[in-house]
């Protein structure tokens, strides 16, 4: 493989890392005669793990890391002095292409810094996944990012190739992107969102009438916020987080605990580390208001705007209301099954299902998969071991510290620990 390429490839990955917004495909592309590849349905792409273990992977790439823009948050932001690249449509459909045939890779997400025009860009990487479909047969998986301010007819061209468009929406508040992108506003961004989903309607639509009519972007969009670079609450995330989810087409909003890249820019803040921990918490936040049927203004609200860093979002829920616990597992509905912390979908489920058989107790829980250390100051059932108390009986405030992880042992690095394997 051609040396230059592989210098220019190694530049545009590193450039790429930063873009989280890239896992499930949710989509499935059987194999078919004459064509490369497949994908398969409901496993993550793009070096995730899925349900069953295995890592998938899929070649994570820009076409060009120049840009016309100067984002404060931007590694690849136009005043930065770093290594520049940029690879032509053939060379990277030639990557993708020999990747895939020697196995190192499932599928294509591509993204691109804005070089001339947002247009210019995406016609471009319209046309790595036009070459890849039309030219080369592929059949695996295509993830492309929309380009912020694209016109309305190169994203419905997207669609057609891609099984998934996204478009970044960066910063949740308008005016907080205006002081850290001045170039870039959010009508750029929610405009070619809006295309992607009369595309994906239109298609369903044309579907129910024409059995093989083109699919248009079949695993939906996909958006993607920075975490901690400015200063909206975990309420504002969340909210527009919930609005997002509102449009029929929205699979996954991704949550980027902001790095700091950019250290000069005063606009910024200056973080030792990313806000991981918070990161995490909008990932539980986010899987409540999707799987377990809750309002964003029962996780965050303006007594709490912030989410708690020490416990997950459903249990600092189940603590701040009390009066609705204990749940009695061999009578509660499933919605107010969902609500018990140590209870998740698949339990749920499970035990609306086995206690038409027989009342359920402590060890068929368990064996169920509840997570007794927490549901067990939350629900009654045929029997528990004596010692266990309910929150009422304690308090929330004595359940919260019995919750708490404990602090782990501080370990002197000056003195050397051995192993011997006894």
């Amino acid at each position: 493989m051609n040396e230059n390429v592989l210098a220019k490839l190694k530049i545009l990955a590193e450039s790429a890392k930063y873009d989280v917004s890239c896992a499930s495909s949710g989509t499935v592309r059987s194999n078919k005669p004459g064509m490369l590849g497949n994908t398969v349905g409901g496993w993550g792409i793009c070096h995730s793990f899925a349900e069953d273990g295995r890592c998938i992977s899929l070649l994570k790439v820009m076409l060009t890391n120049y840009c016309i823009y100067d984002c404060a948050y931007c590694i690849n932001r136009r005043s930065n002095d770093l290594p520049r690249a940029t690879l032509s449509v053939s060379e990277l459909v030639e990557l993708t292409i020999e990747f895939y045939r020697r196995n190192y890779i499932e599928g294509l997400f591509l993204s691109s810094g804005v070089v001339r025009s947002p247009d210019y860009t995406m016609e471009r990487l319209v046309r790595v996944a036009k070459d890849l479909r039309q030219v080369h047969r592929f059949n695996g998986y295509i993830h492309l990012k929309s380009i912020p301010g694209a016109s309305r007819e190169l994203v419905n061209e997207a669609g057609l190739y891609a099984d998934r468009l996204s478009v970044n929406v960066e910063i949740p508040k308008e005016e907080n992107l205006k002081l850290l992108a001045p170039e870039k506003d959010h009508k750029s961004v929610f405009a070619p969102m809006k295309y992607i989903q009369q595309g994906v309607l239109e298609s369903k639509e044309e579907r129910q009438k024409f059995r093989h009519a083109p699919r248009f972007a079949p695993a939906g969009q996909s958006t993607q916020m920075i975490v901690g670079a400015t200063s909206e609450s975990d309420k504002d995330i969340l909210f527009l987080s919930s609005a997002l989810y509102g449009r029929p087409t929205m699979k996954r909003v991704y949550y980027s605990g902001y790095v700091s890249v950019n250290t000069y820019d005063t606009r910024l803040p200056a973080l030792k580390q990313p806000p991981l921990v918070r990161e995490n918490r909008l990932y539980q936040a986010d899987w409540l208001l999707r799987f377990y049927q809750f309002k964003v203004d029962e996780i965050v609200d303006d007594a709490y705007p912030d989410l708690d860093l020490e416990i997950d979002p459903k249990l600092s829920w189940a603590l701040r209301h009390p009066e609705q616990f204990p749940v009695d597992i061999n009578k509660a509905d499933y919605e107010l099954l969902l609500r018990v912390p140590g209870i998740g979908v698949k339990s749920a489920k499970l035990i609306v299902a086995s206690r038409r058989f027989s009342r359920l107790g402590f060890y068929e829980l368990k064996k169920i998969g509840v997570v007794m250390k927490k549901a067990q100051y939350f629900i009654t059932c045929r029997e528990l071991p004596l010692q266990m108390q309910t929150v009422n009986e304690l308090s929330p405030q004595r359940v919260r510290s019995l919750l708490l992880p404990k602090p782990k042992k501080r370990v002197d690095d000056r003195q050397l620990v051995l192993d011997f394997g006894e």
